[in-house]
């Protein structure tokens, strides 16, 4: 059966990825986009589109679009070399409102698409050696993530990628709680929102990185 999925952030370079694998499989996707300009890219990866500002969109319209979904995926966010400001609006408040949005059209899967690293600010700490944007760039994702998680009428999967890079993917990663700091392909973490869509994992907190291992066995074998 062919499975309807919402992601916001449908322009960014996973979410397309993602939209791409998808769609190719006869999965229906719906891509929120800021911008107009990115509904014809969208269109060629066989993706709709429409274009809201999640931060600034009312959640019973936000819940409007999400209602015929079967999961949402968060793929949003602004990039480390926003300022601190943007990071919070993009990340944390653009995240609350979908996942209450969700929340309102009783639609529990959600992807929250994280970073690695972003425990190294929890509780106010301050990681060694990082920059203040990176240093912004975690606090916003570890709040977006300490967020959502408090919302109980959502079935929330978090993927921490490592180092994305737009090499092609190997369709082998290692996958856990912890892994060792590393690198992994764009091709590989839109495959791995793949197989948790098809096998989710709530409350799964997952770090991602390349390695060896099959995407849907290392999925099958999370505990």
């Amino acid at each position: 059966m062919a499975m309807h999925v919402v992601v916001a952030g449908g322009h960014g370079r996973v979410a397309r990825r993602l939209g791409r694998l998808l769609t190719a499989r006869g999965d229906s996707v719906i891509g929120i986009v800021r911008s107009s300009q990115h509904e014809t890219d969208l269109s060629a990866d066989g993706m709709e589109s429409v274009v809201m500002d999640l931060d600034r969109t009312p959640v019973d319209e936000l819940a409007s679009v999400i209602v015929v979904a079967d999961a949402v995926v968060f793929a949003a966010g602004a990039p480390p070399e926003n300022t601190a400001q943007r990071k919070g609006v993009v990340d944390r408040a653009a995240s609350l409102r979908l996942a209450d949005a969700a929340a309102a059209a009783s639609v529990r899967p959600f992807l929250l698409m994280s970073a690695m690293g972003v425990e190294a600010v929890a509780d106010g700490r301050f990681p060694p050696g990082a920059d203040a944007a990176y240093l912004e760039y975690l606090r916003a994702k570890w709040a977006t993530e300490e967020g959502v998680r408090a919302r109980p009428a959502v079935d929330m999967m978090v993927v921490r990628p490592g180092r994305l890079t737009d090499e092609p993917g190997s369709g082998r990663v290692t996958v856990g709680r912890r892994v060792s700091e590393g690198t992994v392909s764009r091709d590989d973490v839109a495959a791995l929102l793949v197989a948790l869509l098809d096998h989710p994992r709530p409350g799964a907190v997952l770090e991602v990185v390349s390695g060896t291992t099959p995407i849907n066995e290392a999925v099958a074998d999370l505990r």
